[in-house]
Order: C-alpha cells, then structure tokens, then sequence
C-alpha cells in the first residue's frame, strides 16, 4: 500500500514537471512579430560614392532656340515713308530679332517672338544694294557720322557689316536711296538702338514677309 502511494506520487510529480515545461513552451510568439514588423530593424544606408573624374558633357553645344512668330501688330494697309509703330505693352522679355523685307521695304522687331515695332525703310540701289542674309550687331554708335561718305551724319548707327552696311536714323519722308544701309525714321532708329545689344540678329531677306507661326531662323 505504501509502494502504491509512493508511485503514484512519483507520477503526480513527473506530471506536474512535465505540465510546467509544456506550458513555458508553448508561449505565444505573435506579439513579438508584431512588434518587429511594426519596427523593422534599420539597415544603415550605403555610403555615397565619390568619384574623381569629371561629370560628363554633352559632346554637342546646344543649338540656337527658333524665333517663332507668336504676334504680328495690327497694322492696317501699307506703311508709308516717315511712318511707324511701336507697341510693346505686356510683352514678355526675350530675345530680339530684326527682320527687314528688301521687296516690302519693310523693317520690324521682334522680343521673344512679338513684334514690337515696325517702319518703313530706306534701301539701297542696284549699284550698291543692301545684302542678304544674317548679320549680327558688331557695333553700335548713337552720334555715328560716316567716314565714307563724306561726313554723313548717321545717328543710332547698328553696324552689320565691316564694309559700311549699317541700321542707322536718316529722313526717310524724302524717299532717297541709301548705299547699301537700312535707313529709318531717327524717333524709331532711337528706339531701336535702345532695343538692341550687339550680338543681336538681323535678318535681310527679299519677298519673305513673316507671319504667325514662322520661324525666323528659317528667313
């Protein structure tokens, strides 16, 4: 009877040792993911990288923006001699253009593709024609007088070319040919050598008249 006690006794006590391993064993891990997810663990970021050699080039200098025309001013009919237009409220700042049409006659200014101003233009004759093509201001000179012929004042003097084709102010109204220059009303010539910088274009060309759309560089 004693041996019986003894064993089950011995049985209650392994039961009982067995009982507390199974439930430390059986605690539950999700609240511990949970908080592992809810604060990743934080991989240091790689460091930057420096380099010795220099940052890469375009292999090509990009290219001149085209001169679109994006307004025309509202001028009706043709533009005598003496006569001119200049509006340029609310125009944007941009570069300028200057066109000027040897079969019109006509000179205008562009600012980032408005036209600003137009007038009506003296040119030259047969023996000394005004030239085509795109000439950029190298020179400009308010109180210019001529060092070719024979003292001639040429007031806001733009210089195009190294032979004597300039911009410059002349009495328009009285309808004389030039030598080649592009003369125009002195008021307008004021404006524009205020307008421009050298370096700026002009672009002569014959028959081409630009309208809404054109491309200047295309002239």
């Amino acid at each position: 009877m004693n041996a019986r006690l003894l064993l089950a006794s011995g049985v209650l006590a392994i039961a009982v040792i067995v009982g507390v391993f199974a439930l430390s064993s059986s605690k539950p891990v999700a609240p511990v993911a949970r908080i592992a997810a809810a604060n990743p663990a934080r991989t240091p970021a790689p460091a930057a990288q420096t380099s010795t050699q220099p940052s890469a080039q375009p292999s090509t200098p990009p290219k001149d923006e085209p001169f679109v025309i994006k307004r025309i001013l509202p001028i009706e009919g043709a533009i005598k001699y003496g006569d001119w237009h200049w509006d340029e409220a609310e125009v944007p700042a941009g570069p300028i253009v200057v066109t000027v049409d040897l079969d019109a006659r006509v000179l205008s200014v562009f600012r980032g593709g408005y036209e600003i101003g137009t007038t009506a233009v003296l040119l030259g004759t047969e023996d000394t024609p005004t030239p085509l093509g795109v000439f950029p201001i190298t020179e400009k000179d308010k109180d210019h007088v001529s060092n070719i012929y024979t003292g001639a004042p040429m007031p806001y003097m733009q210089r195009l070319t190294n032979d004597g084709i300039t911009l410059h102010g002349s009495k328009v109204e009285l309808g004389y040919a030039s030598h080649g220059c592009v003369g125009m009303p002195v008021d307008f010539a004021a404006k524009l050598f205020a307008t421009t910088k050298v370096g700026d274009k002009v672009y002569i060309t014959r028959g081409k008249q630009v309208g809404l759309g054109d491309d200047l560089a295309g002239a």
